[in-house]
Order: C-alpha cells, then sequence, then structure tokens
C-alpha cells in the first residue's frame, strides 16, 4: 500500500524513523502497525529500532547460499541488541552466471537498495553481500542512503584439494582448463578437479574481487574487525554474524552513519590494504565510485601514489602462496592492517564505534609466512599500477605482482581482435599470425562496448603457442578482470574502443611499447596516422536498443570514473563535469 506522506527523510530527524511510522496517531499510524503486528510482531516489538536486514540469498547466487543461515544469526543478535529485524531482499548478482557480465547489475543493485533502505522505515541496515558486484552495490547505496549501516560478507570458501594439492577458484579454474586445452589433462582428469576445486559454502577463497571487498569493507571501517576472512563453514562466522546484529542496533542509538565512516581518509586506507594483499584491479572501478556517491572524484593517480609507497606483503594466491583460510588463521584483516599501521589514517572512526588506531590495539602479527614485515616485503610496492600513455591517456591498469618478470618491459606486435565474437572465433586459429613476443589487443569490451566490461581481458594463449609451452603474453584490453586472474594483463583501458578512444585504433602489426617501471603504455604509431585513422572510425552498433540495457549505454560512467551511473553522482560532482 502506498503512503503518499512517508518522505522522512535520512538526515537529522530527533526521532527514528520506525518510530515516525509506528507512533503517527493518524490513519497511515493504525495501517502500519495493524499491517505490522499481523505477522507476528507485538507492540513492544514497534518500540524497538527498525533493523532492516538486506539478504541477498539466491540459488543463481552460489557465493550467498548460506545466507538464510546466516540471516537469522543477525536477527539474534539485532533482538539480543534491543533492535526489531526485518528482513527484506535485493537483486542478487551471482558471478559465475551472470550474463553477459554482473558489471551490467552493478549499479542497479545499487538502486534496488538504495530505494528499499529510504522507503521504509529502517532505522539501521545490516547488508549481506560476498559476491563481487554485491559488496561495491551495497556500499554505494549505503553512501547515498546514509542511514546507520553495517556490512556483513558471507565468507571465503574452505580451500579446495585435490592429491595433496591445494586448490583455489577461480586461479586454479583457469589453469585446469588451459592444461586440458594444451592437451595435457584428460576430460576425466578435468572432472576430478572441477569437483574437488569448490567443496564448501562461501566465494572465492584467494585474493579475488569477493575477498578484495571484504577486506575493502573491513578497511573503509563498514566491517567489524576480522570479517573478511573467516571461512564461510566456519562457526565463527555465525558469531560475526551475530555480533554484526548487536552493533547495528549500536550504530543506530550512537547515530554513526556510513558519511561518518567512509571519508577520504578512510578511502586512502582500503587502497593500502588493497595494494598491500595485491587485490584484484577491479576494486579500483568500485572505489571510484563509491568516492562518487560522497561527491569525491578519486583520480587513479591517488591509487599509483599509495601503490608506490605501500609494499606488498601478504604471500596469497593469485599473488602469493597460500590463500584465505590461512590468511584467517594468520589474523585476517586486522593483522594485515597492524603491520601497515604506520602507513593507515588512524583517526578514521569505524562501525565499532572507535577508531582505526582504537581496534588495531593488541592486535599482533604472528605469522610472518603469511604476512611479511613492512621492511622486508614481498614486493616493494603494492599490487596494482596505473599506466598512461598515447594508448591509455586516461589510464589502464594491471596487477604487477601477477606478471611474469620478463615482460615487465616489453616491445612487441599487435595482434588485433575486434570484438570478444572476433576473438572467440580467431584465437585457436593455427593460422593466426602470431608469436610469443606478440601483443593480444581486444577492442570493444568496455563500458559501452561488450556490452558492460566483462571479465575477458585474461585473453587466452593461442592453442598453437600452448603446445610449444608459452604460458603469457601481454594482452591489452578495455574489458575487466576477475580478482583470480593472473598473468600480464592491461585491462580499464580508458577511454575505451566503443566511444572511439585511442584503443579502437590500433591496427594489425602496430608496435606497442609496455614498461611498467615507468607507468608507460604506447602504441608506436605517429599522431597524423592515428588521426586519419580516427577520420575513418565507426562506432560499433549498440548492444540494446530498449529497456535496461539502453539505459546502462546510454548513461554509464568510464572505467576511470568508477562506471557508475552519471544521475547517481550527487548533483555538486555532476555539475562540475
Amino acid at each position: 500500500m502506498a503512503d503518499e506522506d512517508n518522505n522522512l527523510g535520512a538526515n537529522g530527524e530527533d526521532k527514528l524513523r520506525g518510530e515516525k511510522y509506528f507512533n503517527d496517531t493518524g490513519l497511515w499510524g493504525f495501517i502500519h502497525r495493524s499491517f505490522t503486528k499481523s505477522m507476528g510482531y507485538t507492540d513492544d516489538d514497534l518500540k524497538k529500532p527498525v533493523i532492516g536486514i538486506c539478504n541477498t540469498f539466491s540459488e543463481l547466487n552460489k557465493c550467498h547460499s548460506h545466507f538464510r543461515e546466516l540471516t537469522e544469526y543477525v536477527k539474534r543478535g539485532v533482538w539480543q541488541a534491543g533492535g526489531m529485524p526485518m528482513e527484506f531482499p535485493t537483486i542478487s548478482i551471482g558471478e559465475p552466471y551472470v550474463k553477459p557480465t554482473t558489471m551490467l547489475l552493478r549499479n542497479l543493485m545499487a538502486m534496488d537498495t538504495e530505494e528499499m533502505v529510504k522507503a521504509h522505515p529502517i532505522d539501521g541496515v545490516v547488508l549481506l553481500g560476498g559476491c563481487d558486484k554485491t559488496v561495491p552495490a551495497q556500499l554505494m547505496a549505503a553512501v547515498s542512503a546514509n542511514i546507520p549501516a553495517i556490512v556483513l560478507t558471507g565468507g571465503p570458501m574452505l580451500n579446495g584439494k585435490l592429491n595433496g594439492q591445494t586448490l583455489g577458484a577461480c586461479t586454479d579454474c583457469y589453469q585446469f582448463t588451459l592444461e586440458h586445452k594444451a592437451g595435457n589433462i584428460s576430460d576425466e582428469q578435468l572432472t576430478i578437479a572441477e569437483n574437488a576445486i569448490c567443496r564448501s559454502d562461501g566465494h572465492c577463497m584467494v585474493m579475488g574481487t569477493a575477498s578484495t571487498m571484504a577486506a575493502i569493507a573491513e578497511a573503509l571501517g563498514m566491517a567489524l574487525p576480522g570479517c573478511a576472512a573467516i571461512p564461510a563453514p566456519d562457526s565463527r562466522r555465525r558469531h560475526m554474524s551475530e555480533q554484526t546484529g548487536k552493533q547495528i542496533v549500536e550504530l543506530v542509538r550512537r547515530n554513526i552513519r556510513p558519511r561518518d565512516i567512509i571519508t577520504k581518509e578512510s578511502l586512502d586506507n582500503a587502497i593500502r590494504v588493497t595494494m598491500a594483499c595485491a587485490g584484484s584491479t577491479n576494486a579500483i572501478i568500485h572505489l571510484v565510485a563509491i568516492a562518487g556517491r560522497l561527491g569525491y572524484r578519486l583520480p587513479l593517480e591517488r591509487f599509483d601514489e599509495i601503490s608506490a609507497t605501500t609494499p606488498f606483503i601478504l604471500n596469497v594466491r593469485p599473488s602469493g602462496k597460500y590463500q584465505m583460510e590461512e590468511f584467517f588463521e594468520a589474523g585476517g584483516v586486522p593483522s594485515l592492517m597492524k603491520e601497515i599501521e604506520p602507513l593507515l589514517n588512524g583517526d578514521c572512526l569505524t562501525v565499532t564505534g572507535q577508531t582505526v588506531t582504537e581496534n588495531l590495539r593488541g592486535v599482533q602479527v604472528t605469522d610472518r609466512e603469511l604476512i611479511y614485515p613492512l621492511d622486508q616485503p614481498i614486493a616493494p610496492q603494492g599490487g596494482i599500477a596505473v599506466l598512461r600513455g598515447n594508448l591509455s591517456p586516461n589510464g589502464a591498469l594491471i596487477k604487477q605482482t601477477a606478471v611474469s618478470p620478463h615482460l615487465k618491459k616489453h616491445r612487441g606486435r599487435a595482434v588485433v581482435f575486434e570484438s570478444p565474437a572476433d576473438l572467440n572465433a580467431r584465437i585457436d586459429d593455427p593460422d593466426l599470425d602470431v608469436d610469443e613476443n606478440s601483443v593480444l589487443v581486444l577492442k570493444n569490451a568496455g563500458p559501452k562496448g561488450a556490452p558492460a566490461m566483462p571479465e575477458i581481458g585474461q585473453i587466452p594463449i593461442p592453442k598453437k603457442l600452448l603446445l610449444k609451452g608459452v604460458r603469457d603474453m601481454v594482452r591489452i584490453s578495455d574489458a575487466r578482470i576477475s580478482g583470480t586472474s593472473y598473468g600480464t594483463l592491461i585491462v580499464h583501458v580508458a577511454p575505451e574502443a566503443a566511444i572511439g578512444g585511442p584503443l579502437a585504433l590500433v591496427q594489425e602489426g602496430d608496435e606497442i611499447e609496455l614498461d611498467i617501471d615507468m607507468r608507460k603504455l604506447d602504441l608506436l604509431v605517429d599522431e597524423e596516422t592515428l588521426r586519419e585513422r580516427k577520420a575513418k572510425w565507426q562506432a560499433p552498433t549498440p548492444a540494446y536498443d530498449r529497456g535496461y540495457g539502453l539505459l546502462f549505454l546510454e548513461r554509464v560512467l568510464q572505467a576511470d570514473e568508477g562506471c557508475d551511473f552519471d544521475f547517481l553522482l550527487p548533483p555538486e560532482l555532476r555539475n562540475s563535469k
């Protein structure tokens, strides 16, 4: 039933939002109380803070398959702390299933979550997320709605096991399928591997996007310390869920809101943690989008500045040796943050009601095989580097900790694929003119081009090179990659090919030069030739002509701007463009 008088706002009320709903003496108060009590709530319940529990459970989202159980523990905590829990759904984006890509739906989920929170008598909200795009979508919504909120991530899977080997999704998914393609693994062996790699509830158990975003939620101060790394089946995940339910009631009582927690300084903390753990390149897009909701334009240069001054110290795959299960046993994100504490903004407020510095008191680093000393790191710089040049004037990203050493500085001849379909059709053609020194270039896989920037930047090694033992090459695209990916993968090239960026002008045989140390990515073609090519360039046919897809194509921003919709930014940021 619609309420024409329910625009209560999220800021500056004297009373709780739920209290206004249920204490109203007129018609709508009567209706609110009557309808709510019909579900079993009592008059005493209606006097408590209303805590929304955003449950993104879905059988189409493997990473969230255990959320029904976690929700019950959150409710227990809410009741214990004197709140009234009310569970509600939003869309849930399951990374392995959604086509053409989950990135198409991140903004839709953020809109769904924000509007559900703002439209209901919710005093505070617990955001249950886990899979790659769910946590950033929820954080974007939390900043925009700005009512007390706390993030509860679902936790990583237990390690996969096969013949004494530890397996990780999806880093080993790539490895097994690549070796199968090369003829080194039989069909039967591949089936055995796929049955062994994912053996519990939870999201990917390496430092992929899901684990990176869980760590970021902690680093921002939006999740309780220790939340990110607890394996999904571990009983301590249930304990964390109950404690999260208790803490959201305390946040409501103290009126601590997302914008009190997520600030320029806490965003810097999140970037530090991302770089120290060699997190996913996807995190950059999401952090830029979250900052945009604050009205803050977060430039790629800031990521590179922080990366240059943040050593890589976390020995976790795909850039290290171990996985999230061992990271949890080594103390998780609090221990990582303790080691880099001198680099952090310690005064930032968190959902504990205390600062970062206060949260880290008493935390120790106990496992130096997992978390290296700040002055004896695995590598002197963070995991991600920002590349610029005439091929990526607005920036491109590379996970430098996952690059083969011999390719960190490279010059090669371009082998060009005009689209994902072209790539799929020709990559394994035995007549493809390619060798191990070539640079594989994929166009029209960006925000508007693919559409929605799918995770196809880990361009396959051509089969004829696989058979010769080649396992890495320089690969360039305006697509994204999974945080579980590895290799010399240059992604997020901006502006993208579909809007006429320089990537669109690359032709077969052009020379391309990469120098990670110098942060350079250049197309070695003279400006006059590029101008001539640009004059002849034609935009590809749009993927959609109606519906949400058309809205996405018309309003999505570029990768370096966070791929949010322009109309979801606050007016001050929109008007400054």
